[in-house]
């Protein structure tokens, strides 16, 4: 699978370095939607890489945007929300 644009620099998963499934890293996230601004409890997936694109609807307008997520090695994730054009 070709990573998507801009995430070809970071080094793949590294199972030595990344704490999958010892119940150290994030596994769940409150964002704010970027477009209506109403909170969003995403459920992530440790297991899924460190670094994690995908796009989310809202739970609220059902509006959709890019969901950036990277974890660094001591679990704790970084999340970012990016409005989609529709």
């Amino acid at each position: 699978m070709t990573p998507p644009p801009g995430l070809s620099d970071v080094d793949p998963l590294d199972d030595e370095d990344f704490p999958l499934g010892d119940g150290t890293a994030e596994s769940e996230v409150l964002v704010v939607c970027p477009h209506c601004g109403e909170a969003n409890e995403l459920g992530l997936d440790p297991g899924g890489g460190s670094v994690q694109e995908y796009v989310e609807d809202c739970q609220v307008c059902c509006r959709p945007w890019r969901v950036t997520v990277r974890y660094a090695e001591d679990g704790t994730a970084e999340v970012f929300t990016e409005a989609l054009d529709e």
